[in-house]
């Protein structure tokens, strides 16, 4: 494996196998909760239980998810700047961790309250998709740092993949525990609550060796006493602002965020509402969505292992294109083949380019962003990120709200948002993108 042994603002040290690792075992921490969390277990239990599976239901889910990423949106670049002048990812990092895993605690005993806590299960579910996605870009700003730009795809997706893994695993406990509550005669609320802790303590547990190994090359570019004085951290529009408007010193990258705000809120859909479409639209059970979405993370971790090696091999743009087309096809096949076999067939397919498509993203961002910025154009990548979970879910759920429950519908308007991502990254430049973030690194 070749690797990055140091960056502009880096200090000049090696980087070894068991760092690269320990920073994939980030993804197989942080995966569990938002497999658990966000698209298999706790938003169907939202919708149904804790929203009471009001017609209102699955909107109020996509707004507090909504609210989250909106959140995000606002800190994450400012945090991004923070910790660039203060070599500070790792701590940012740790901070994240230790908030996502006690909000997730936390929301644990208030969940099985049901509808008589609904705004204190918004409350701390905000929370923790705030701490977790905050923590999901600032693993990813450690990227460029571990590895060369011929090979930063395949290292982003052994993290992917071996995030799936974790997945897998945190899905895989908490089926044996509803199966097994299941059989006993348990209610739903008695036991899913009990899912939360699972995540949580695997997200714990599964971090720790990303902070014994995983190091920070970064050197500090501001004086300590400067951002005591507060210059950083004030002022956070006036700072998102400049990040926006130094964007446009690289075209390219600003393209692809443009082309990544359109897939990203397909991608968000599918995330978020996907065992809600399951339960909704096509009747599938609890456990039947749970072993569904073991078996997706399977093709999901396979889609994002193979593709980084195709992505280095055939280039970024051409695989993303590839990934793309496929979700069109799935959106396709799942709007035509409206049944639980069909489903079946649609979901495996979108596991297939889920991993890949967001694995690549990843290293793209990292290709076309400058050496000295890369936490805080990261910050701006969460952004779009965030903005599309933002503007998609709540599309569906919109249409949902709107005609009375058609998810199929929603579904359709979904794969628009497939369409015109693929259509901007055709305007997209990656050899000349690069070579501006060289020369800015330079």
């Amino acid at each position: 494996m070749t690797v990055n042994a140091t960056a502009t603002n880096s200090a000049a040290l090696p980087v070894t196998r068991r760092e690269v690792w320990s920073w994939a075992m980030y993804d197989f921490a942080n995966s569990g909760y938002t497999t658990v969390v966000i698209t298999a277990i706790f938003n169907a239990f939202f919708v149904s239980v804790i929203a009471g599976g009001a017609d209102w239901a699955t909107l109020l889910w996509t707004t507090v998810v909504a609210i989250s990423y909106v959140i995000v949106m606002i800190v994450g670049p400012v945090l991004g700047a923070w910790a660039d002048r203060r070599a500070a990812k790792k701590r940012v990092l740790a901070l994240a961790t230790v908030g996502c895993v006690l909000t997730t605690l936390a929301l644990a005993p208030v969940a099985a309250q049901g509808d008589a806590w609904l705004i204190a299960a918004c409350v701390l579910f905000i929370a923790s998709n705030v701490f977790y996605s905050l923590g999901e870009n600032f693993t990813a700003a450690f990227l460029p740092e571990l590895a060369t730009s011929e090979h930063i795809a395949r290292v982003s997706a052994w993290g992917w993949s071996l995030g799936y893994v974790g997945g897998l695993v945190t899905l895989g406990v908490c089926l044996w525990w509803v199966l097994s509550q299941q059989a006993a005669g348990a209610k739903a609320i008695d036991y899913i609550p009990w899912t939360l802790v699972i995540t949580a303590v695997v997200y714990a547990l599964a971090s720790i060796p990303t902070f014994l190994f995983l190091r920070e090359r970064a050197v500090p570019r501001a004086s300590v006493a400067e951002d005591d004085a507060g210059h950083v951290m004030r002022g956070i529009a006036t700072k998102l602002a400049r990040s926006m408007r130094e964007l446009r010193q690289y075209p390219d990258l600003r393209r692809f965020f443009w082309a990544g705000l359109a897939y990203q809120a397909g991608l968000a859909v599918v995330i978020t509402l996907a065992s809600v479409y399951a339960e909704q639209a096509l009747g599938f059970k609890m456990a039947d969505t749970i072993k569904l979405l073991l078996v997706v993370n399977v093709s999901a971790a396979i889609g994002a292992f193979l593709f980084g090696y195709v992505q280095d091999r055939i280039g970024h743009k051409p695989t993303l294109a590839i990934t793309l087309l496929m979700w069109i096809a799935t959106v396709v096949i799942a709007y035509v083949w409206h049944t639980q076999t069909g489903f079946w067939v649609a979901a495996n397919l979108a596991g297939l380019c889920l991993g890949a498509s967001q694995s690549g993203g990843r290293a793209l961002v990292g290709i076309l962003s400058p050496r000295q910025r890369v936490a805080e154009f990261y910050g701006l990548w969460g952004l779009v990120v965030r903005l599309a979970g933002v503007i998609g879910p709540l599309l569906y759920g919109t249409v949902t709200w709107a005609t009375a429950g058609n998810h199929r519908l929603a579904l359709l308007i979904t794969g628009g948002m497939f369409v015109i991502g693929l259509v901007l990254l055709a305007r997209v430049d990656v050899g000349a993108g690069e070579r501006a973030a060289g020369r800015a690194s330079a």
